[in-house]
């Protein structure tokens, strides 16, 4: 019998634990997710307000440049031809 009220029932006490470290996981997600949300909020109001951050977006994602820059692109040698 004091097994079975231990272990027994609906929720026995391994369902319990089990539980319980599935809430720890979800609760460890969670504050994950909150660090890089706060991540992403930095730098929306960056991309916003800052003219650094701006330019670094657009040279890195759009390949601008300013007037009298030159860009060099380096393309790899075919490998097929000695």
């Amino acid at each position: 019998m004091a097994a079975f009220a231990v272990q027994g029932g609906e929720y026995g006490t391994t369902d319990l634990l089990n539980l319980e470290g599935r809430v720890r996981e979800q609760h460890d997600a969670i504050a994950r997710l909150r660090i890089e949300v706060d991540s992403l909020a930095r730098l929306e109001h960056a991309l916003a307000t800052d003219s650094a951050t701006q330019e670094r977006a657009a040279r890195e994602l759009y390949g601008m440049i300013r007037p009298g820059e030159i860009i060099y692109q380096v393309v790899p040698g075919d490998s097929s031809h000695p």
